[in-house]
């Protein structure tokens, strides 16, 4: 695994910062589409820069990150801490964890073709009749992101335990320059898991997990399970 770093980076509350917090983190369906914007100025040190950091919004203006550089501090803009990400761990080891995920399944549309991408909780509801999703919805949420956690584990070296908190689907809905907006499901997810492989896992944690990994998903944060 390539040398990591874990940051946490927060707007300064000083007051030039502070009458500028509504434009960089606005509020509403903006939110998202600046956040990505902000964080991945603090990574791109060149036109031909290609994004190899996970990051994710811990509250407005307020961000953690994984990368494989330190981040650069524009314009002064941030209180930033950061360290060496280098978690050593061994088959069995039980970590607690966090994740916010845009959690996909792939569906074949006809034998032989390349599998659609689907939202896991949209793709749980389709075989609900439309009046009743409202009310089969949380329970789906559920069902669906535990069923995608464990196919993620089993892909990437790790097993969840227990009861997995399933929470937050959202759909969120990112402006683009051209074309129509991104549109994503988003999923925070919580518990503890068993490393099954610790090479695999670390090389997930590196590489994030689900999809929307640009609109700060797919970033897990783990620590010791006590």
């Amino acid at each position: 695994m390539s040398e990591l770093w874990l940051s946490r980076a927060r707007l300064k509350r000083d007051a030039p910062v502070a009458a500028l917090a509504r434009l960089l983190v606005p509020d509403g369906t903006a939110r998202t589409g600046a956040a990505h914007h902000l964080v991945w100025a603090m990574f791109a040190d060149g036109p031909e820069r290609q994004r190899d950091f996970l990051w994710r919004e811990e509250g407005p203006g307020r961000f953690m990150a994984l990368s494989r550089r330190p981040p650069v501090n524009i314009e002064g803009l941030f209180e930033l801490d950061f360290q060496p990400f280098a978690p050593v761990l061994a088959l069995g080891d039980r970590l607690s964890f966090t994740l916010r995920a845009n959690p996909v399944v792939a569906r074949a549309t006809a034998p032989g073709q390349r599998g659609k991408r689907h939202d896991v909780v949209m793709d749980a509801l389709k075989t609900i009749a439309p009046g009743q999703r409202a009310e089969a919805r949380p329970d789906a949420v559920i069902t669906a992101g535990r069923a995608w956690l464990a196919r993620q584990g089993a892909a990437h070296g790790f097993k969840p335990e227990g009861e997995i908190a399933v929470d937050g689907y959202d759909r969120v809905v990112v402006a683009r320059e051209t074309g129509k907006p991104a549109v994503f499901g988003i999923l925070d997810i919580s518990g503890v898991l068993t490393v099954t492989d610790p090479m695999r896992f670390l090389a997930a944690q590196e590489a994030g997990f689900g999809r929307a990994r640009a609109f700060g998903c797919g970033l897990m944060l783990i620590r010791r399970a006590r």
